[in-house]
């Protein structure tokens, strides 16, 4: 199990945004300079974002990208949710046909599914815990660190 890079991208897209507001024009261009990813990979990731609710995109001049919300009030979770595709709602993928003649495949659904919820739940919660202005804080004073 992996979740995809989307997600740390998107965390990276929100920390470039917050540091880099006053200076510069953060567009997918100049995000793809700082993940070193294909600006169209950016884009993807901004519809996401921006279907979620969590962020606005302008185009052209003097356009960017704009945080709706509190830097405080955008948990991982929200994150996770919006550019995560989760089947379902859930993390675990199990394999479609296990063989019901084998004692072990006929009772794996049942020996696993509560266990693999319990898991998903408690890194929901944990994700939920934590918040892009944690993400801000932490980036801010190691970049301030760094020039001294």
């Amino acid at each position: 199990m992996q979740i995809s890079s989307r997600f740390t991208i998107a965390i990276h897209i929100f920390t470039c945004v917050e540091v880099f507001k006053e200076n510069y024009s953060v567009t997918s261009d100049f995000l793809s300079g700082s993940i070193n990813v294909n600006p169209v990979v950016i884009r993807r990731i901004l519809q996401q974002l921006t279907s979620a609710g969590l962020i606005e995109v302008k185009r052209g001049k003097g356009g960017g990208i704009t945080v709706k919300k509190p830097l405080d009030e955008i948990s991982f979770y929200d994150i996770y949710k919006a550019v995560e595709c989760v089947d379902n709602g859930e993390l675990f993928h199990f394999h479609d046909n296990p063989n019901p003649e084998c004692p072990v495949g006929r009772n794996i659904h049942a020996v696993l599914d509560g266990e693999l919820s319990d898991i998903q739940t408690a890194m929901e919660i944990s994700m939920r815990q934590k918040t892009i202005a944690d993400v801000i804080k932490s980036a801010k004073k190691r970049i301030e660190d760094e020039k001294q």
